[in-house]
């Protein structure tokens, strides 16, 4: 095959090894429809195509992507060329989206090593704020992250081919980061919470030298956008393996680093049942994920920051404050501070303060009151809360005994159980829902019955 843009030299980082389909599981059967159109419409146009990144991994680890990348030495415009289907995105990364139905496949040019000049690279204190500068497979090959994810499956040939020692760990599950630690943590922080989520995801080890760093850069992930580290966070605690990834945060000391009120929760008297509540939320999280169950993050949030709120009201409490005073004050300073790291959109922090103010009406058990409740929107949420906080103390085990019965009763057998409690306490104790201001009452305007003086217009 003749390739257009390609340099057949020697390897940077090594001469590539071909494992020859006979030698390696991965089969096209496993590569979806769309992939596999875009790698040969490249490979008929002369180009360079290739299978990469996580799909190859996760094929030759006998498990089944959802997303399939692909890499080429056809520029984004020579892609979007070959493609009507295709929309170029990215500033950091210029790349090119080939859409099939609901089906992307994200096809990457070939990453060069260094910058003539004539491509697009910058660097700020460090980090690679902008990459787009193209180069060879080789090249490709040690700019990416860890060696199992620089494994290229050629769509040429059915050859896997590995320039960094990607299959090596692979067999011995083992997560390397390419090149040296420090100064790829540098050019990119979020890369420290990959190797955790990739680690907790693949069940691998991390090498040393690729750990070693952590404890010393972390403070580096106080720099990245926090909308990125939103998006990060949804990877490592909503995709099936939430309970993995955030106990190896908190062993790498990374915790600290992007939810700093939960690591110093996890530090405080009440460490043990607020441990419990996290890690039993994100268990529920993975076995909801592996069941193909819709999961949210607000849920996620209230139980992360659950603790610090709870303890921060008690606090403004025990000094005279008011109830509700002191846990609405302990709401915005809890979610201030977590949106410095992890920019929450607002849709969910209103949700997560839903579900927290709606735990002290689960202790009235008047008729009124438990009906509306029942029917708020928010009810489900908020009740498997309660469920989960119940080991916190007899009380609440037996409110959330209650209260689950309670959704078995119809109507009448319920208002004749809540006839017969006793008259149920103010509120809990450091969980008082913030009090509603009230409006002020509008008075009606009289009509003058003289000509309005002549104004400016304010357009």
């Amino acid at each position: 095959m003749t390739s257009k843009n390609d340099d057949e030299s020697t390897p940077v980082h090594g001469v590539f090894r071909v494992i020859p389909r006979s030698e390696h599981s991965l089969s096209r059967k496993s590569i979806s429809a769309g992939a596999l159109r875009v790698l040969y419409r490249l490979h008929e146009a002369g180009f360079r195509a290739c299978l990469v990144g996580g799909a190859v991994r996760d094929l030759l680890l006998g498990g089944h992507p959802k997303d399939f990348d692909v890499a080429t030495n056809a520029t984004p415009e020579e892609v979007r060329a070959l493609f009507r289907n295709c929309r170029l995105i990215g500033r950091r990364f210029r790349l090119a989206h080939v859409v099939f139905g609901r089906e992307i496949v994200e096809v990457a040019t070939f990453r060069g090593s260094s910058d003539d000049g004539s491509g697009d690279r910058h660097l700020v204190d460090g980090r690679l704020v902008r990459d787009n500068v193209y180069g060879t497979i080789e090249e490709d090959a040690v700019r990416r992250d860890f060696t199992v994810n620089a494994l290229y499956y050629d769509i040429a040939d059915f050859s896997v081919l590995d320039a960094v020692g990607g299959m090596d760990d692979l067999q011995h599950r083992v997560l390397r980061l390419i090149g040296e630690p420090e100064q790829r943590y540098r050019e990119d922080p979020v890369r420290m919470l990959r190797a955790v989520r990739l680690a907790a995801k693949l069940e691998f080890s991390i090498e040393a030298a690729t750990a070693e760093p952590f404890a010393r850069l972390g403070s580096l992930l106080g720099e990245a956008p926090p909308a990125r580290l939103f998006d990060e966070s949804l990877k490592m605690f909503l995709a099936g393996h939430g309970l993995a990834s955030f106990r190896a945060l908190e062993r790498y000391g990374l915790l600290e680093q992007v939810f700093p009120a939960t690591a110093r929760a996890l530090r405080s008297p009440n460490a043990a049942s607020f441990r419990t509540l996290v890690e039993q939320t994100l268990a529920n999280t993975d076995a909801r994920v592996r069941a193909d169950k819709p999961v949210t993050p607000a849920f996620l949030f209230a139980a992360l920051l659950w603790e610090p709120v709870r303890a921060l009201a008690q606090t403004g409490m025990d000094k005279g404050e008011d109830a509700g005073a002191a846990w609405s004050h302990a709401v915005a300073r809890v979610i201030g501070e977590q949106a410095q790291r992890v920019a929450v959109p607002r849709r969910f922090t209103i949700a997560v303060e839903e579900i927290w103010a709606m735990q002290p009406r689960f202790h009235q058990r008047t008729k009124k009151r438990a009906f509306r409740l029942l029917e708020h929107p928010r009810f489900r949420a908020a009740y498997d809360f309660l469920v989960l906080r119940a080991g916190e103390s007899d009380e609440l085990a037996e409110l959330a005994q209650w209260w689950t019965q309670a959704q078995s009763l119809n109507h009448e057998e319920l208002a004749q159980q809540l006839a017969g409690l006793p008259t149920p306490p103010a509120a809990e104790p450091g969980a008082t829902a913030p009090a509603k201001r009230k409006r002020p009452r509008r008075r009606r305007k009289r009509k003058s019955t003289s000509a309005a003086p002549a104004t400016e217009s304010s357009d």
